[in-house]
């Protein structure tokens, strides 16, 4: 089987921060797991600073590690993004590389387009991006094979997460499916 990721979203710092600990204590690898959320304090500054010259989209990784901490400063890779169009965010793990390549240019569709290109049907990638927007955490773990998915599902589901999906699947989550099924 190949590499599927599962994603949900967390609504604060704190389950946020206890879902990677769980992520964390069920074995999942700091490289396998990513975190992605606005910046609402400092980072947005550093990225533009004017001595560092620092282009839209780019990375800054120092300092960085500051803003996270805690159970989000174990995930490997942390760093700001400076999205055109979109704004300053933090990421950390595997979605740095999908967000911060070459196509995360305003053609491709700013978080949505790096989330599709990481396998999230369109419609999903959407929603995650407006979510993320409106100040919550998008969290994911990159899992090997069937076992993994179930385990990380469960955790995501333990901790109250919203938007569970995997890679893959064509269902909608069933928060959204719910709401389908009512109109």
């Amino acid at each position: 089987m190949s590499k599927k990721s599962v994603f949900c979203i967390a609504t604060t710092r704190r389950q946020a921060e206890q879902i990677v600990d769980a992520l964390k204590i069920a074995g999942f690898s700091n490289n396998d797991i990513s975190a992605l959320f606005a910046d609402k304090g400092t980072t947005h500054d550093f990225a533009h600073e004017k001595s560092t010259k620092a282009p839209e989209g780019a990375i800054t990784g120092a300092g960085t590690g500051g803003v996270l901490g805690g159970a989000l400063g174990w995930i490997a890779g942390i760093g700001a993004l400076a999205i055109p169009g979109v704004g300053p965010f933090i990421a950390a793990g595997p979605i740095m590389a999908a967000l911060s390549g070459a196509a995360i240019g305003a053609a491709v569709g700013g978080i949505a387009g790096g989330l599709i290109g990481l396998g999230i049907p369109e419609l999903e990638a959407k929603r995650y991006e407006g979510k993320i927007k409106d100040g919550n955490i998008l969290i994911s773990v990159h899992t090997e094979n069937s076992a993994e998915i179930t385990r990380a599902k469960d955790i995501f589901t333990k901790a109250g997460a919203e938007d569970i999906c995997t890679t893959g699947e064509s269902s909608a989550p069933k928060e959204h499916a719910t709401a389908q099924r009512a109109a």
